[in-house]
């Protein structure tokens, strides 16, 4: 018997019993439905929280700052965490001059260094005052809505000019256009060149990444890296230095490569030290790939057992259909079927309705990641491999359903099947 002649039979006899065809795949479905569902969606939303962490910075990355002393420290807040930087009197801060080494002589995605301090406003408004180069808005994915970032004359310069933060203009200078007003900070006054628009990475529902660290960002005045170390600092001096490896891969050698050249650059004394968020990054990462492991196997175990209630089914009708056609069993080996042909006949049908019901299964779980998309307001990628998986078990599920069914169609006696209703 011909492949397509067994699929055109088998289609036949499915519309020909339409709700008890519906009734047998209904298990399947909903295995099939459970089996993308869920793999697409732990997957989703892994994919998810790693590209809001790579939007905040933190992958890949270290912060380069001043050498700690046991003896004294301060805290300061910054990237939603406190980091105790200590002051060794002895030893050199770290300067602008070794930020521009680094941006010369390092092999990295990123690198800004960063000054902050609370200042005062006119306004008598406590402000978040920062000097910082472009490469920090893009690690954190601030964009501007109107006006422009800093240019490199601006920057070589030691141009009094600033960007602000959204927020900082419609909430403390109550300005709908603040581009081109100046704004005065530390006896000092700045040309507003640009506005930071509302925060991407926390715009839409559903996931929120540090968003009072991000909140406090765009309430914020930047001004170029140089004014800063110039205006706020003595000796040209940073608070810290941050730098962003282009992968994972990299990032053990980024480390290796800054120590050598600030070694070089400052006669082989270590009195600098490095925060290492790459690492903690890292070391998340892989704790969370451990977990998905595991809830993978649960998930697996879920999908198989609803799977298995599908499957047992599938077997009850294949078997039930048997003794209804006793007689076109019976017809077909009287003229020249074989016993192969028969079982070969009713795998068919058992695989065709399993493979209709993976894909009305899989169709139901996009609709399901569709409806999970706008719930949460984040993109949710479907992954191949989890149709593959779900079709698979779908396929194995009607193959071992139909298995004995089959056997006992194809090993009936043509004369007894003839006259099995007289």
């Amino acid at each position: 018997m011909h492949i397509w002649d067994s699929i055109i039979s088998s289609l036949q006899t499915i519309l020909s019993h339409k709700l008890r065809s519906f009734l047998t795949l209904l298990g399947i479905i909903i295995g099939i439905m459970a089996v993308v569902a869920m793999f697409s969606s732990v997957y989703g939303i892994k994919a998810i929280m790693k590209k809001n962490m790579e939007g905040m910075g933190f992958n890949n990355s270290i912060f380069v700052m001043q050498k700690r002393d046991e003896d004294s420290s301060k805290g300061r807040r910054f990237g939603g965490m406190m980091r105790f930087m200590q002051t060794n009197r002895k030893s050199k801060p770290i300067s602008y001059g070794d930020f521009q080494f680094l941006r010369a002589k390092a092999e990295y995605k990123y690198i800004y260094g960063m000054i902050e301090s609370w200042e005062k406003s006119p306004e008598n408004e406590w402000i978040r005052l920062r000097a910082t180069n472009n490469d920090f808005f893009k690690t954190k994915t601030y964009n501007i809505s109107s006006g422009r970032f800093f240019n490199d004359f601006e920057e070589k310069n030691v141009g009094k000019v600033c960007v602000i933060g959204y927020l900082y203009a419609e909430e403390i200078m109550k300005d709908k256009e603040p581009l081109g007003k100046v704004v005065s900070v530390v006896n000092h006054r700045y040309t507003i060149i640009g506005v930071l628009g509302k925060d991407e990475l926390n715009k839409k529902k559903g996931f929120n990444f540090n968003p009072w660290e991000r909140k406090q960002d765009l309430k914020a005045i930047y001004l170029p890296l140089r004014t800063g170390a110039a205006y706020l600092r003595s000796n040209y001096s940073l608070d810290y230095i941050y730098l962003q490896a282009e992968n994972e891969d990299k990032f053990a050698s980024l480390k290796t490569n800054v120590t050598q050249l600030l070694l070089s650059r400052r006669n082989m004394s270590h009195d600098f030290s490095f925060e290492d968020v790459g690492s903690m990054f890292l070391t998340i990462n892989q704790e969370m790939d451990g977990m998905l492991k595991k809830w993978y196997l649960t998930l697996m175990a879920i999908a198989t057992v609803s799977l298995i209630v599908g499957g047992i089914g599938l077997f009850s009708t294949l078997l039930i259909s048997i003794n209804e056609r006793m007689m076109e069993i019976g017809v077909r080996k009287s003229i020249g079927a074989t016993n192969r042909d028969i079982f070969f006949y009713f795998i068919m049908e058992a695989l065709v309705l399993s493979s209709i019901a993976a894909i009305c299964g899989i169709l139901l779980a996009v609709g399901l990641i569709k409806a999970m998309e706008m719930g949460i307001g984040s993109e949710m990628v479907i992954p191949i491999w989890s149709v593959v998986i779900g079709l698979s078990f779908a396929l194995i599920t009607g193959l071992l359903s139909g298995v004995y069914p089959a056997y006992k169609a194809s090993s009936i006696d043509p004369i007894q099947a003839i006259y099995y209703f007289e």
